[in-house]
């Protein structure tokens, strides 16, 4: 028997004179500066006496080398919150080891009687059907869980087939249908497994779910 829970910028002329000190180190936008400097000098020094550099433009030049400072700062700080973010994330995770979640997949363990799992809806359902397939793909067991809201649901099962008898203890899986008004809705099995691990690699923090395996700490749609 199952039982249910519920941008467009303009580039500047002198962009290009420091397109590659934002990205840089303090080294590279103080060369940046030094050559800005210079040229605004030489700029200067050589203009039209009858037609100076107004004040305006003296102005515009000048915010130039505020605005490299600014982006450098800019990035410094963004990639030491990546850094922050990314711990955070990582003592996050530790923390689910030992706790039980759901994550996709229609694998469905039986242990002692009893397994468990979930579902997830994403309109609301006017009937939910769930099937229990055991290894060989045969359906061992069929419930009627009537109408169901959206969201994330938690199913129980005892183990007992539609003949009435104690299933084998093993590894089963589930299939679910769903319909709403008359039409096939959108459910997504859920598979219910213990954390035994977290591991902190290149694509970041992964879960040991043990017979599910490895599974990304994104993958988590609930922790019960």
């Amino acid at each position: 028997m199952i039982s249910t829970q519920n941008t467009t910028q303009q580039t500047h002329p002198l962009a290009a004179l420091f397109g590659g000190a934002a990205a840089g180190g303090a080294s590279q936008t103080q060369e940046a500066q030094d050559r800005f400097l210079t040229l605004l000098v030489t700029q200067m020094k050589n203009q039209d006496p009858l037609n100076p550099m107004d004040n305006a433009q003296l102005t515009s030049q000048l915010a130039q080398i505020s605005t490299v400072n600014g982006v450098q700062q800019l990035n410094t700080t963004l990639n030491s919150l990546r850094g922050d973010i990314g711990g955070l994330s990582a003592l996050d995770a530790v923390a689910l080891a030992g706790r039980q979640v759901l994550v996709n997949g229609n694998v469905l363990p039986l242990a002692a009687g009893h397994a468990a799992g979930g579902f997830e809806l994403a309109q609301p359902a006017d009937q939910v059907t769930l099937t229990v397939l055991d290894a060989n793909g045969v359906a061992v067991h069929r419930a009627e869980l009537g109408a169901q809201a959206a969201g994330i649901h938690s199913f129980d099962w005892d183990g007992v087939t539609d003949a009435g008898a104690v299933a084998a203890e093993g590894i089963y899986t589930v299939t679910l249908q769903a319909s709403a008004q008359g039409q096939a809705a959108a459910v997504t099995a859920l598979s219910l497994a213990r954390v035994d691990g977290v591991m902190r690699g290149a694509d970041g923090i992964n879960l040991n779910l043990g017979t599910l395996g490895t599974r990304s700490l994104a993958d988590v749609r609930q922790v019960n």
